[in-house]
């Protein structure tokens, strides 16, 4: 079985980064998933498929899987320029604007 280790991206939903300075071993599947015929709904035996482990460091989570002879593959995160505003938010009620704020 192969595990991932990454580092989360940022919810796609929000500018905000939070949670996503901590890196994550995560195990991959090490069976199929089967249809159950009665609700439809899909099953596996596989229980190390819940588990998520969070690590401060690559570093630390790389000699965890080292030390518990877990095979990994590493996925390095694709970096952002992060997008700041000099004024920010605090900006579109400022009294000295240069011109009305519409919508």
């Amino acid at each position: 079985m192969i595990a991932r280790i990454y580092q989360p991206a940022r919810n796609a939903m929000t500018s905000g980064t939070a949670k996503t300075h901590h890196w994550v071993l995560e195990y991959g599947p090490s069976e199929a998933r089967e249809l159950d015929p009665l609700m439809g709904w899909t099953a596996s035996g596989d229980m190390q498929t819940q588990v998520k482990m969070r690590f401060d460091t690559k570093e630390a989570a790389l000699d965890y899987a080292r030390e518990n002879g877990i095979e990994v593959q590493v996925v390095e995160p694709h970096k952002r320029k992060p997008n700041i505003r000099p004024g920010g938010y605090g900006d579109n009620f400022a009294t000295n604007r240069r011109g009305p704020w519409t919508h």
